[in-house]
């Protein structure tokens, strides 16, 4: 039996132990600190939640590609985790008597009608898109035609029993693919149209339009000042905050950011910040306003001699220098180029989906760098980057963190939701997860206060199987908690 006097000082350090214990909980869990976990994982702990658990009106959509029917049946579809859905596309055509869509569509679009309304989602039909915008603006452009052009719609509408119709005109007075007929008067026709359309299906019908980062173009080609009547019309639009611009001479550039005034001016191509502030400073209410994301990345030739910084091998540079002319083909879905609707020869387009860069090995199943990747996620877009040193592709896409980024700025700023192309470019729901409960929860963010890359190689702290903040947070208590109940035997 051990004296009563040497025991005091050890049972002195248990409740000591415990106190340092909570301290450094407490001080891992700070936002400096928070910022550099590996949200991926983080995520994955969290509980899954359903579209059921957004508050409000609040809208979780994507777009159903018809061509990808077989690699997403609609029996795979995650809908309880959507409000809506957009059966993409139907296409404009010279006559606004008719609205095209081919034999495949049209029994695909029966079925995607009644898988929705089974599982009590919104199925609405997606006009236009980058080929089907060719014939929107003749379409509105007289009284008569709007008419017709109506009557089209309506005659949809009640042949598939439709919830909704989506309008992607891409776009309203400025060119699209090269050989869309373009307005001057475009906007002002559009909202004609849409007005006559929606005193003609009445409140009940959900009306939306996929839009660019900037607001729709007055007759000068500049954005048009005021668009606060098309709120008035539409349930919502989405803003489209992907494929944003990048050139040989200012680099490989994000997909899908978040912000990019934290760029140099000539790195500022648009963002989901500045179209939300250009949209509602047009007059659109926050509340009309849906936050387009990918689901896919676009895909670059980056030398290895251009895609580290500071002469190192380890840390990717922001807005590498890229070979133009040599162009990664990207997935299967990129096909082997050809001809356009415009009759001009298009190579791959050099998109990844998110779950393609699983199987083509960029990532792992859980949504982080494979080993032999280089990874980096740039803190003002708030979007990452993967490198494969071998084929010198480098990628810049959307991951779990950055979709969770996503949904916390859906959040924070009020708006109408989220809405993701496409329904099968997802890999185990990961991005859907995680942007979701953004949306729902918000999200850790990282710091803004300048571009740096945050990651080196996979190998290290790109989310590769190293240990991450939370294991070693873990590991810390763990040890304490050790400690503690031996110290006081």
């Amino acid at each position: 039996m051990v004296a009563s006097s040497s025991i005091a000082p050890l049972q002195l350090l248990f409740p000591l132990s415990l106190m340092l214990s909570s301290l450094c909980f407490c001080f891992l869990l700070s936002s400096p600190l928070v910022a550099g976990f590996d949200l991926p994982r983080t995520l994955e702990s969290r509980a899954t939640v359903n579209a059921s658990s957004l508050p409000g009106s609040l809208v979780s959509t994507a777009w159903y590609a018809g061509w990808h029917a077989t690699s997403l049946p609609l029996s795979a579809v995650s809908w309880s985790k959507y409000t809506e859905m957009n059966y993409a596309f139907a296409l404009t055509t010279p006559d606004p008597n008719v609205i095209s869509l081919e034999d495949s569509d049209r029994v695909i679009l029966q079925q995607f009608v009644s898988a929705a309304h089974k599982h009590n989602v919104k199925a609405s039909l997606s006009i236009g898109g980058w080929t089907g915008s060719r014939w929107f603006s003749p379409n509105v452009a007289s009284a008569a035609n709007r008419t017709a052009f109506v009557k089209s719609v309506t005659g949809l509408v009640k042949q598939h029993k439709l919830d909704g119709i989506d309008f992607d005109w891409e776009y309203p007075g400025i060119q699209g693919i090269g050989c869309n007929v373009v307005n001057p008067n475009d906007t002002t026709n559009f909202l004609s149209f849409l007005q006559e359309l929606r005193q003609t299906l009445g409140p009940g019908i959900v009306l939306s339009a996929a839009t660019d980062v900037k607001p729709f173009a007055g007759p000068s080609g500049t954005t048009f000042e005021d668009i606060s009547k098309f709120g008035e019309v539409l349930d919502y639009i989405v803003i489209m905050n992907y494929d944003i611009k990048s050139t040989p001479s200012t680099g490989a550039g994000p997909n899908s950011p978040l912000d990019d005034s934290c760029q140099s001016f000539n790195r500022q191509y648009g963002s989901a910040q500045s179209a939300v502030t250009a949209w509602t400073k047009a007059g659109m209410p926050k509340d009309r306003i849906v936050l387009g994301a990918p689901m896919y990345g676009h895909s670059y030739r980056v030398p290895k001699n251009a895609a580290f910084s500071d002469n190192s091998n380890t840390t990717l540079a922001s807005f590498p220098p890229y070979d133009i002319n040599n162009r990664p083909t990207g997935d299967q879905s990129n096909g082997e180029g050809g001809l356009d609707v415009c009759g001009v020869y298009q190579a791959p387009g050099g998109t990844y989906a998110f779950r393609s860069l699983v199987d083509h090995g960029f990532l792992n199943a859980d949504g982080s760098a494979a080993q032999e990747m280089f990874y980096r996620y740039d803190a003002c877009s708030e979007t990452p980057y993967v490198y494969d040193p071998k084929s010198e592709i480098m990628v810049t896409y959307d991951n779990p963190e950055s979709f969770a980024a996503k949904g916390d700025f859906v959040k924070s700023n009020g708006l109408r939701g989220f809405g993701v192309w496409e329904a099968a470019g997802d890999f185990n729901d990961l991005l859907l997860n995680a942007i979701l409960n953004g949306t729902i929860n918000g999200a850790p963010r990282t710091a803004k206060a300048a571009s740096q890359p945050l990651a080196s190689a996979a190998s290290s702290s790109s989310g590769s199987p190293t240990f991450s903040a939370l294991a070693k947070l873990w590991l810390l208590v763990f040890g304490l908690s050790y400690f503690c109940g031996w110290i006081s035997i």
